[in-house]
């Protein structure tokens, strides 16, 4: 069975009546599906979201935490956020990590952890509930162990998004953790075929996005049960991903 990690949602901050909308904001892990990238964003915006709830991808190939506000994508965010308030309720998912770790970035791992605060405190200004989002895992697996396990490269920037969640007590999920767990469970042969391309162990292909975007989605529920009304996984993936198997969408 995979393990979904507990998610911490403070006190006050729950859903309000009006139906959500998801900006998510992030890098090409997050971003629709392309020729250089693709995430789990598609697949949650197109296949979990029900009775109203609406949002948009904003996430950007090759995105740091500092090109994304300095290439206008953050501000693009925010006029989303302050756009939609008349008739929903803001939610902003925030996830970075796998082009801030990267050296040629020179982001260390403490201003990587301060702009992740920035950027929900910022959304918090505008209207917005911001939910951190751990990174999700890369398909590189250690074929030398039995049977074969996920490489945890992201274990640094995971912990920096967990701590800056903690920091002022904003919403995170664990997205890395359950996406390895999952990933470990069905093994390598099976987690390939959700690569963008044979040899792209990073990014999601359609059908990758639609699993692991309701895997966000699941999560996102559990951190905030109230949204229980607009945001749905179909149940044979939802059993799929509880009991650790297997699943591509038909």
């Amino acid at each position: 069975m995979v393990s979904k990690p507990f998610p911490f949602v403070p006190e006050g901050r729950q859903a309000a009546e009006k139906p959500p909308a998801f900006f998510l904001a992030g890098d090409s892990t997050t971003a629709v599906q392309s020729a250089g990238g693709g995430g789990w964003g598609s697949g949650f915006l197109n296949t979990t979201l029900v009775n109203g709830s609406t949002g948009k991808n904003f996430g950007h190939n090759g995105a740091t935490t500092v090109s994304f506000r300095a290439g206008g994508d953050w501000a693009n965010v925010l006029a989303a956020v302050k756009d939609s308030l008349p008739s929903y309720q803001p939610y902003v998912t925030i996830q970075f990590g796998h082009n801030d770790q990267k050296p040629a970035a020179n982001i260390s791992l403490a201003q990587y952890t301060t702009n992740l605060e920035q950027f929900a405190k910022e959304a918090t200004d505008a209207g917005a509930i911001p939910i951190h989002v751990t990174p999700l895992s890369r398909r590189n697996y250690d074929t030398a162990s039995s049977p074969p396990t996920i490489i945890e490269n992201l274990s640094n920037v995971t912990g920096a998004t967990i701590s800056a969640a903690e920091t002022d007590a904003y919403t995170y999920i664990d997205l890395n953790r359950a996406s390895t767990d999952y990933l470990n469970e069905i093994g390598p042969n099976d987690a390939y075929t959700y690569n963008l391309n044979p040899t792209d162990f990073t990014h999601l292909n359609d059908q990758g996005s639609i699993v692991f975007g309701g895997l966000v989605a699941e999560l996102i529920l559990a951190a905030i049960p109230s949204l229980d009304a607009y945001v749905s996984v179909k149940p044979e993936l939802a059993t799929a991903l509880e009991n650790g198997v297997y699943y591509w969408p038909s």
